[in-house]
């Protein structure tokens, strides 16, 4: 952990985000809910176009889910003291690493080397 990471202020930003990404998962439920088959009210273009947007809410609903397990993992990272520490090898990652996703959990390093 880092001496100059206002703590308090990263972990209000992580539930401020976490409520948005809450939200966001409720909002997309709907839309990603089984199309129903009934051609006498909906036409077949229309239920293609219904099952189009159907696959992307779902999309978007596990996107959102994955951003939801990583910033409970960052809040919990912050609760162990062990937050703005690479996971792999331990550390301190940079500050406008941290800035552009305040629950990355690799260093710059580390995350190339898990890409490649």
């Amino acid at each position: 952990m880092t001496p100059e990471l206002d703590l308090g202020s990263i972990e209000e930003r992580l539930r401020v985000e976490l409520a948005e990404v809450l939200a966001a998962l409720v909002d997309v439920a709907d839309s990603a809910a089984i199309v129903a088959l009934d051609q006498s009210a909906v036409g077949r273009v229309s239920r293609g176009d219904a099952m189009q947007q159907q696959a992307m809410a779902i999309s978007r609903q596990q996107r959102s889910d994955i951003r939801r397990r990583k910033l409970d993992a960052a809040l919990n990272r912050v609760a162990a003291g062990s937050y703005g520490m690479c996971c792999e090898c331990e550390v301190t990652l940079d500050q406008a690493r941290l800035d552009s996703d305040l629950a990355v959990v690799f260093c710059i390093d580390c995350q190339e080397e898990r890409n490649s």
